[in-house]
């Protein structure tokens, strides 16, 4: 299995994606990856660490897509990006997959643009990760898709269906229809239309409240783009919020030295599952290729497991069962 790493991409390009690599091919054995990105750079982290040079190939890429340009735009213009070159040696067979740390706006067009859609698929989308009190969740769309129709919405429910059960080890996923009520009247004609749609789908719970997210009633939450995008950056705001909060009060309790550091370290425990790092990347599901996208502050353990779900997903043939889930 051969991987194409983004070593250009991220805040901390390229040594992250590059150390990230090297854990990685110390894992599996059977991997090799190729490394995007400035050659000189790349290898002045490579020489002070060791590692096998036979399953390890660095490709010189003159261009770097920033984190805040507009996707489009630094696509078209900026042909010898890692982002570019790497999807295009995915494209042409040369690697089973790619992942990036990079700009996820043009990783997502250029998955789009480059690898195009799988057959039947409507509109590719971002699949997340969530944490809930059960364990992890699956948020589907985290932002590409601003709006949609219910056919689109019955698509992202199959595809997250398929990666929570081949990916995520979860038998039989229950399948959640975000909206703002449970019944299955509520909501939008669009919200109606897809819940009547995914009635047949087996592990459908039906309408979930946001409420109901944090709570582990469903393993998928199937959302347009815009209430997964502010749900996500609003779960990523709360283990800040509550320490803020429970330290504030702590200390107006006078407690000591070492009452803090019991607080600290249980709420460091209690907020595990919503470090990012625990599984590196999340997909773009739809697109004829894997392709991942990691948090822009990756450190090499999030790299590391970015690398190994896209070898994980590539063995599963996540592809071939999305395709015949859309037929």
């Amino acid at each position: 299995m051969k991987i194409a790493v983004d070593a250009a991409g991220g805040d901390h390009y390229p040594k992250n994606p590059v150390l990230g690599s090297l854990l990685a091919l110390e894992e599996n054995e059977e991997l090799s990856v190729v490394l995007l990105g400035p050659e000189d750079s790349i290898k002045e982290v490579l020489k002070d660490n060791r590692y096998p040079s036979d399953r390890i190939l660095v490709h010189n890429t003159s261009q770097v897509i920033g984190m805040n340009e507009s996707p489009a735009t630094a696509v078209k213009s900026k042909p010898d990006s890692s982002i570019v070159i790497g999807l295009g040696m995915h494209k042409k067979g040369m690697v089973d997959g790619f992942v990036s740390a990079g700009n996820t706006g043009a990783l997502m067009a250029a998955s789009t643009f480059i690898l195009g859609r799988l057959k039947g698929v409507i509109r590719p989308v971002i699949a997340t990760y969530f944490p809930t009190v059960k364990g992890l969740g699956l948020m589907i769309d985290a932002g590409a898709n601003l709006e949609v129709k219910p056919e689109i919405l019955l698509q992202f429910a199959s595809m997250g269906n398929i990666y929570a059960r081949d990916m995520m080890s979860i038998d039989v996923p229950r399948i959640g229809l975000l909206n703002v009520g449970e019944e299955k009247e509520k909501g939008s004609d669009i919200l109606k239309n897809a819940h009547q749609l995914m009635e047949g789908l087996p592990g459908f719970v039906g309408n979930i409240e946001g409420r109901d997210i944090l709570k582990g009633q469903a393993d998928v939450f199937v959302c347009d783009g815009i209430v997964g995008n502010i749900l996500l950056k609003f779960g990523e705001s709360i283990p800040e919020a509550i320490k803020f909060l429970l330290m504030a009060v702590a200390k107006k309790k006078g407690l000591n030295q070492e009452q803090m550091g019991l607080i600290s370290e249980v709420l460091k425990e209690v907020f595990e599952p919503f470090d990012y790092q625990r599984v590196g990347g999340v997909p773009f599901l739809g697109v004829d290729g894997v392709s991942m996208v990691g948090h822009g502050g990756s450190s090499p353990e999030a790299i590391k497991n970015m690398i190994l779900n896209a070898v994980k997903m590539a063995e599963n043939e996540i592809n071939k069962k999305i395709i015949a889930s859309v037929e």
